[in-house]
């Protein structure tokens, strides 16, 4: 396995155990001692390399398809991706119903989709920021100031907006 090859896997092992809000220390002891931190911290360095079955754990303790592991599944080429945008679940859902109901039916179908019940935060598209336009009858960026307003979408969120519109 090349050195870039296993830092960019090191990077999406990275990525998807934050996304879980774990720490090392914290897949240590929700597996109970199976993945040592030291270990799982080398992989995601890419200081050593995983093997195929080891990986296949990792991925299943995680939830994910291994394929969601793996490098160079997500299309490049952009110079710079826009910044991401993270629906903050958990202020959603105190976002009274009456304004919040269509994205929290939106987030929920996302959710099911991806099988991602982290229930925590929820990383969208640029095409569902538009879709949610269209559905609370608003442009992409006054929807994105609402939802900011609500705590649900962070400021940052301003600039995926922008980048959108450059």
């Amino acid at each position: 396995m090349s050195s870039e090859y296993a830092k960019q896997l090191g990077a999406k092992l990275r990525a998807i155990r934050t996304q879980q809000g774990l720490s090392l220390h914290g897949v240590e002891e929700k597996s109970q001692g199976r993945w040592k931190a030291v270990v799982v911290g080398s992989y995601e360095r890419g200081d050593r390399a995983v093997t195929v079955q080891r990986l296949a754990e990792l991925a299943d303790f995680y939830g994910v398809p291994v394929q969601e592991l793996l490098p160079g599944t997500t299309p490049g080429g952009a110079a710079e991706p826009p910044p991401k945008l993270v629906l903050d679940l958990e202020r959603l859902a105190h976002v009274p119903p009456e304004k919040a109901g269509p994205l929290q039916r939106y987030a929920a179908t996302i959710q099911s989709q991806r099988g991602d019940y982290n229930g925590k935060v929820l990383s969208i598209r640029q095409d569902d920021l538009r879709t949610l336009a269209v559905i609370y009858d608003q442009s992409p960026s006054v929807l994105t100031e609402q939802l900011i307003t609500w705590g649900v979408l962070d400021a940052d969120a301003r600039r995926a907006v922008a980048h959108e519109d450059a």
